[in-house]
């Protein structure tokens, strides 16, 4: 299971950590822990914790702010976990991350080993983004995000997001009419309607990217739970299946190569456009690779291995898949019949992809 702990969680209104919040949320950890189920908790509160620890002069710009927050908040934020765990008879690790380790299929899943790793040895992975390097284009959206990834990577059982909120409900949580949505079946995009735009007082995302990746973890067949982080015994409920929050319901599951590819989209180094023929037997009920013949058009440069983008003729985006070759060689056999895929299907996602 993977459980992703935002800062409001984590951290006082008013800033600094919140460690009777912390002590609950180990606890539960470690009692689940015990009981023989394997946890990846995604953390926030490094930079909330750095916060209390530094002042810094009023013209720092941004991004200098959150690297020293975060790189003096993160000892702090570990330590207090370890020491947490440790008096609970469990020990953790700290493995800290940016984007960019998801873009090779090879670093990928150097990492996804080390977690394994780590988890066949009864130990806690603690991951977080690693705020000190992460600028600009390697930033994740914010840790629901980096939540996702991992959950896709190590192809969880579920993913379960703790907020300051209690879910997603059926108008403004703050309406005495408004009522919490107990589940989401796949597909349904209706409840948009009513989530606030706004980001949280300490990270940078909010209930819509929570919504929005809680969607994507869905349609690649892992559940997703949204619930109030603060509530006593929150995660034993979940695991008891009590009524608890807003779970996200799956899709039928698809293979841990195809999650890779869904979650390449960040880096895609390329655009493929294709007629209608390879577009209706891209979706058909029969598991069919990218071929040559069927490209009308390329644009960008990019290598064997490289994400690409595929879209329709008028540049609708379909999915996105692993190029069996460069771009130099796709142009040149490009509309050519028998010729080898660029594309394999078991490195193709399509946007409305489905088991087949």
């Amino acid at each position: 299971m993977v459980i992703k702990v935002g800062s409001n969680v984590l951290a006082h209104s008013n800033g600094g950590l919140d460690l009777g919040s912390i002590e609950q949320l180990t606890l539960q950890i470690a009692t689940l822990n015990r009981q023989g189920m394997e946890i990846i908790l995604v953390s926030s509160g490094a930079v909330a914790a750095g916060r209390t620890l530094i002042t810094l002069p009023e013209k720092t710009d941004e991004i200098s702010k959150r690297q020293l927050f975060a790189a003096v908040g993160q000892i702090k934020l570990i330590n207090i976990y370890a020491d947490k765990f440790a008096t609970l008879g469990c020990i953790c690790a700290q493995v800290l991350v940016t984007k960019d380790d998801f873009r090779d299929r090879e670093h990928y899943i150097n990492m996804k080993n080390c977690i394994t790793t780590l988890l066949h040895n009864g130990v806690i992975p603690i991951l977080n983004e690693n705020d000190v390097i992460s600028v600009t284009e390697l930033m994740f959206t914010d840790n629901d995000e980096l939540a996702g990834l991992v959950s896709s990577m190590v192809n969880a059982d579920k993913l379960i997001i703790l907020s300051n909120v209690n879910g997603i409900y059926n108008g403004s949580p703050g309406k005495s009419t408004s009522k919490l949505v107990p589940f989401i079946e796949y597909g349904d995009t209706g409840f948009e309607n009513f989530i606030s735009p706004e980001k949280s007082n300490f990270g940078r995302g909010g209930m819509l990217t929570k919504c929005s990746i809680a969607g994507k973890v869905a349609s690649l067949g892992i559940p997703v739970q949204i619930a109030n982080g603060r509530d006593e015994n929150v995660l034993i409920d979940i695991f008891e299946d009590k009524p608890v929050g807003t779970l996200f319901k799956p899709r039928k599951n698809i293979s841990s190569i195809k999650k890779w590819v869904a979650h390449s989209e960040g880096f895609v180094k390329g655009i493929v456009y294709i007629d209608e023929g390879a577009e209706k037997a891209l979706q058909s009920a029969k598991p069919t690779s990218l071929l040559p013949v069927g490209i009308v058009k390329i644009e960008g440069s990019f290598k064997k291995g490289d994400i690409i983008k595929i879209t329709d003729n008028s540049g609708r985006q379909l999915g996105v898949g692993k190029a069996q070759y460069n771009s130099e060689q796709a142009m040149e056999l490009m509309r050519k019949k028998n010729e080898k895929a660029l594309v394999h299907y078991d490195y193709l996602f399509l946007n409305d992809d489905q088991i087949k």
